[in-house]
């Protein structure tokens, strides 16, 4: 007679098998959402509806595509300038103007269009307004003198800020602000002006097919000068929007991506066969270049740029550094595990014909690895070009610190996104010719092997 064996509970099993299972079907989604309820509150999202601000909003997404020019009365000064979005490079010289504003001899009007009219003369402003009437406004030093058609100060619409020492007007067809110092008017207005020449240019102003027809004549509007040649210089030294001082930005950009990734790779490579398990036969030596990997990868290149800038300044050189030191760990790391992974029988056929270890390595590994190299190595190539964007505005090169510089200014937010603009063809263009680079080499070693 055998003994008995322990009888097995199957059903108390499966009750904690299936409880297993309720919590994790159940728990886990709680602690997901109890963690969004917590971010919901400890970021002040009901807040941020008090915080937003839509004219902000407006007034940005304006800029962006559209210009302003200004049309200031300094009352210290006693005179009128017209600019375009305020900068000295772009001020109408005096007797000049654009089309809706016509000096006259005490002042300026402009039309606005729609029948809003503002009118600057003898040191005070009006502004005709269709539907409401006339605001009239004179900076002085005990404040801002202005009557209103009707009603009291406070009785104004929503459209209107007044205080003693400021009144702004805002409407569809320009913004007036009146201080004790100066009145200026703004009116927006479609397009990028002054991106192709600026005001000084001979070719300012003119139409597409003038512009055609001067390139063909043979009547020369810059002395010593073609005009097609005239055209292009003015356009590259175009004051206001620096054409080539941004192309040499973009320039910086790409050579500080390919510089800080190719180095890299030239580091990472041999590096990655002392880290590799089946070519360095010494575990101490594996674990430290790991342990090197990790470090160089774990800082981010941010902080390596601050930290670089320290020791060699700013400078795209720096942001190059920056990018090698990153993609070295994240380059060993795969080279390394890519090594791992070749066919052993191709070194030994190699090795079989009497090559010595460093052409085992030539013509035994390096025709296995080379594709996934090629892939990854242009991979990061296409990704850190945006990187070196941000990297450039630490370092101060490339078009992330034209990008930053505009950014901070507040004023000229058409430039924002012309900068844009300019980063994401210029990823675009890495992305194809990356494209284009990995299909040509792979498939050639790949049919090559």
């Amino acid at each position: 007679m055998t003994a008995a064996g322990p009888v097995t509970d199957y059903k108390a099993e499966a009750s904690q098998l299936f409880l297993r299972k309720r919590l994790m079907n159940f728990g886990l989604p709680a602690v997901i959402l109890a963690y969004f309820v917590y971010i919901f509150f400890a970021f002040d999202i009901p807040g941020l509806s008090e915080r937003a601000s839509l004219d902000n909003a407006r007034t940005l997404v304006a800029d962006s595509y559209s210009y302003k020019t200004h049309v200031t009365y300094d009352a210290r000064m006693d005179g009128l300038e017209i600019a375009i979005e305020g900068e000295r490079k772009g001020t109408y010289d005096q007797g000049e103007s654009p089309d809706w504003v016509t000096r006259t001899d005490n002042g300026a009007t402009a039309q606005l269009g729609g029948g809003h009219e503002v009118v600057f003369a003898d040191g005070a402003v009006r502004y005709a307004i269709p539907g409401y009437g006339q605001i009239a406004a004179r900076p002085s030093r005990s404040g801002v003198e202005m009557s209103f058609p009707q009603g009291e100060l406070d009785d104004q619409p929503e459209w209107i800020n007044a205080s003693k020492n400021r009144l702004t007007v805002t409407t569809d067809a320009g913004r007036l602000t009146v201080t004790r110092t100066r009145a200026e008017l703004f009116k927006y207005q479609f397009g990028w002006e002054l991106f192709w020449f600026t005001l000084d240019s001979p070719f300012h102003g003119r139409s597409f097919g003038e512009l055609v027809s001067l390139a063909g004549s043979s009547e020369r509007l810059v002395e010593g000068k073609s005009n097609l040649a005239a055209m292009w210089h003015d356009f590259w030294n175009n004051a206001m929007w620096r054409h080539s001082e941004v192309a040499w930005a973009i320039f910086e950009t790409v050579l500080m991506a390919f510089l800080g990734t190719c180095g890299a790779a030239m580091v990472a490579l041999p590096l990655a066969f002392m880290a590799a398990r089946n070519f360095s036969p010494f575990m101490a030596v594996r674990f430290g270049i790991r342990r090197v990997f990790d470090f160089v990868r774990g800082v981010d290149a941010l902080i390596w740029t601050i930290v670089l800038s320290r020791a060699f300044g700013p400078g795209p050189l720096t942001g190059s550094l920056a990018i090698l030191l990153t993609d070295t760990g994240t380059f060993g790391k795969l080279f390394s595990e890519t090594l791992e992974n070749v066919d052993g029988k191709q070194i030994e056929g190699v090795q079989s014909t009497g090559a010595k270890p460093l052409q085992r390595y030539r013509f035994g590994v390096i025709p296995q690895i080379t594709p996934v190299l090629l892939s990854q190595l242009l991979y990061y190539l296409e990704s850190n070009t945006r990187s070196a964007t941000i990297i450039g505005a630490i370092t101060g090169g490339g078009i992330g610190l034209l990008l930053t510089q505009a950014i901070i200014t507040q004023k000229d937010w058409e430039e924002v996104s012309y900068y844009i603009i300019l980063i994401i063809l210029m990823v675009m263009a890495m992305d194809t010719i990356s494209g284009w680079l990995r299909a040509r080499l792979i498939k050639s070693d790949d049919s090559g092997g």
